[in-house]
């Protein structure tokens, strides 16, 4: 056995090119670059903007998680080629020590991040500035187009979650709850596709904000869809009375966790021990028992609002959970309720875990809030990507459900031999690959033009 490494050019990210042709079929990079102004002067641009942002997106979406990954990057001519560069080797760079590197290295893409709102032409490094109300609309506008014309009805899942931090970053709190420093990050999502990701100092509670970022998310919605049906599901740390009674105003469906208290629990206290008996008698693991009531906190406006109390007992005892909401009995029943909508909501923080484990969301190491919250954003669009992939290049095949590293790992980092001539760049991937038919299959489908 002989080992050289006189092989050429390998990329490890073949499958990038996927990643590309997502991203070019649906124009989300392109549209997001509109959110930027960069005010740089044009004849000293050898890296355009939608380029830089394809470079640290496309890097997130392939696991490369630090500006210092890019140095070496710069040097991949496939992915210079996926990123729309017209020298993917570089060789016409105008400074001798950038030749060969046809990538931006991590400093150029760390202003792009570090540039403040105030910048302009007249400042000395950092001239891209990104309109963070821009990328907030861009991101609810996404999802508003995602929707097929005869859309009837959208389910919103909220949340929120923690960001531990680790040095002295801009916003930093000590959060009681989870016991550290850290961002208490708010997600919104319908379904797999992400809506909002709003970066917020953790010395807030979890539902701060909460009411205006649906309020704008429920305007776009109504704006395209006036007679959609909106349902909002979230945990008990957003039944504020404040969101309840707009959603009331507005003909918005919710359902929400509802802490209990003592007279919550003594409301269930009969079902409790009707759930007891069954499950004694049985000698099952577990037996529900539900009952609709209707009930009014003294801090609530409204006289009463309908409640669902789970009466659960278990092997290891009672479990009383409730849940509170304005859909009508007759149109959903309190186990319905409870088990298939309420319940289905849990599905959203696999949809975070994704972020946060496949997409390095948790990347949140810049000293300002403002970079930081890019960062985020930088993230949730390469989860889009991936998502656009999984849902509509993958549907129907193995990897329909994969999580993002899943689907990076056995779709997109895959060897290539890259091979540059005037007219074009080739990719050779090994004939032995596995899932090559999965690959053209999702390629085809990801080349086809979305219906309008």
């Amino acid at each position: 056995m002989v080992v050289d490494f006189n092989g050429g050019d390998v990329s490890s990210d073949g499958g990038s090119v996927l990643l590309g042709q997502t991203d070019r079929s649906r124009g989300h990079l392109r549209r997001f670059a509109a959110c930027f102004t960069d005010h740089r002067n044009t004849d000293s641009i050898e890296h355009s903007l939608e380029e830089l942002l394809r470079q640290r997106v496309y890097g997130l979406a392939l696991g490369y998680e630090d500006l210092n990954d890019h140095d070496h990057l710069a040097h991949d001519p496939l992915l210079a080629s996926v990123c729309g560069k017209a020298d993917p080797t570089g060789e016409n760079r105008q400074r001798k020590a950038d030749k060969g590197k046809a990538l931006a290295g991590k400093s150029t893409l760390n202003r792009l991040e570090l540039t403040p709102g105030e910048a302009n032409a007249a400042s000395r490094y950092k001239k891209i500035t990104a309109n963070h109300e821009s990328i907030e609309a861009y991101f609810i506008d996404e999802f508003v187009r995602s929707l097929a014309k005869g859309t009837t009805e959208v389910v919103l899942d909220i949340d929120a979650t923690h960001d531990p931090v680790h040095g002295e970053q801009e916003g930093r709190f000590f959060n009681g709850f989870y016991q550290k420093y850290c961002y208490l990050p708010l997600y919104i999502f319908a379904g797999y596709w992400p809506v909002l990701a709003w970066l917020r100092s953790s010395e807030h509670q979890a539902s701060h904000g909460a009411l205006e970022k649906v309020q704008l998310i429920v305007k776009a919605l109504r704006h395209r869809f006036p007679k959609i049906r909106i349902c909002l599901r979230a945990d008990g740390g957003f039944c504020r009375d404040e969101i309840m009674a707009w959603c009331e105003e507005n003909a918005v469906q919710y359902v929400f966790g509802l802490p209990r208290n003592k007279v919550l629990q003594r409301i269930l206290r009969g079902a409790m021990r009707t759930a007891k008996s069954m499950q004694e008698f049985n000698k099952s693991e577990a037996e529900r028992v539900f009952k609709d009531f209707g009930y009014r906190a003294k801090s609530w406006a409204k006289s009463k609002r309908r409640v669902v109390g789970k009466a659960e007992h278990t092997r290891l005892g009672a479990n009383p959970r409730f849940i509170i909401s304005n859909i009508p009995v007759s149109e959903i029943p309190a186990r319905e309720l409870y088990e298939i909508q309420y319940c289905g909501r849990g599905e959203m923080e696999n949809r975070i875990k994704e972020q946060h484990l496949d997409l390095h969301a948790d990347r949140t190491s810049a000293h300002t809030l403002r970079a930081n919250q890019l960062r985020l954003w930088f993230s949730t669009l390469a989860y889009l990507l991936v998502n656009q992939l999984r849902q509509i290049g993958l549907a129907g095949t193995e990897l329909a459900k994969a999580t993002c590293g899943t689907i990076r790992l056995r779709l997109l980092k895959i060897g290539a031999l890259v091979r540059v001539s005037v007219r074009r760049v080739v990719a050779s991937m090994s004939s032995a690959f596995p899932l090559q038919p999965l690959f053209t299959l999702a390629m085809q489908r990801m080349c086809q033009k979305p219906s309008s």
